[in-house]
């Protein structure tokens, strides 16, 4: 029986919080596998952290892992990577723009053999800035990189836990799924996709359009591309 760890980053989320954990709480337990669920609090200056403590009281197989100072998104995955313990690691953010019921598609692409399952939002609801970054980002990867799926950064993903023994994870910011996605697909693992939705954030302020995140991803990105080349030398 395939066990799954879930993780859920999140910084200054105490709008969503609450209400995310209990949807793939409430989501995981009708999936009938053994699972955990991993809140990453990423040096929230809110009462994320507080709300996520008082989760820990009613919630079952839930963890809180906590960091401070804010590492970035990349290094909240990766915290939330390193506690995760089953054999499966499905990753969403904990500010409720994704239904996690459709984790069950990923789970089916995962049964007939793929080792990372990524979604693509079908319908983005976002503001059409953060759209023009996403299509300029996608291009430039794609350039670098070849093809690795339609929709890069979707924070909803799932993958084999097995797949982390082979693909070294270093950015702590923005960069953290086209290093995930670029190395893997260096390293021959099957990369598939499927459609999810997206829903409106409601509450909360996303982060991915600040200046500095986008900067420091293009600056990982250039470092990252070198890495990759040396490592795959290496092997050779």
């Amino acid at each position: 029986m395939t066990s799954l760890s879930i993780v859920l980053p999140a910084y200054n989320e105490e709008a969503n919080v609450e209400r995310a954990v209990e949807h793939v709480s409430a989501v995981a337990q009708q999936l009938g596998i053994d699972y955990e669920i991993i809140l990453v609090n990423d040096g929230s200056k809110d009462r994320t952290g507080e709300i996520g403590r008082q989760l820990e009281q009613r919630i079952p197989n839930f963890r809180l892992v906590e960091h401070y100072p804010n590492r970035g998104y990349g290094g909240a995955l990766k915290a939330g990577f390193a506690a995760a313990t089953k054999e499966l690691i499905a990753f969403v953010p904990a500010d409720n723009q994704f239904d996690f019921r459709e984790v069950t598609r990923l789970l089916e692409r995962i049964n007939e053999g793929a080792d990372i399952v990524s979604g693509y939002r079908a319908r983005r609801q976002d503001h059409f800035i953060r759209k023009l970054n996403a299509l300029g980002w996608n291009m430039l990867v794609r350039l670098l990189f070849g093809y690795l799926c339609r929709d890069i950064d979707c924070g909803f993903k799932l993958f084999r836990r097995s797949v982390l023994d082979h693909v070294p994870l270093v950015s702590n910011g923005a960069m953290i799924d086209t290093e995930f996605l670029a190395g893997a697909k260096a390293r021959g693992f099957r990369i598939a996709e499927v459609p999810v939705t997206h829903l409106p954030r409601v509450a909360g302020a996303a982060t991915g359009a600040n200046l500095k995140v986008i900067l420091r991803a293009f600056r990982d990105l250039v470092r990252f591309r070198v890495r990759l080349s040396r490592e795959l030398r290496q092997r050779s």
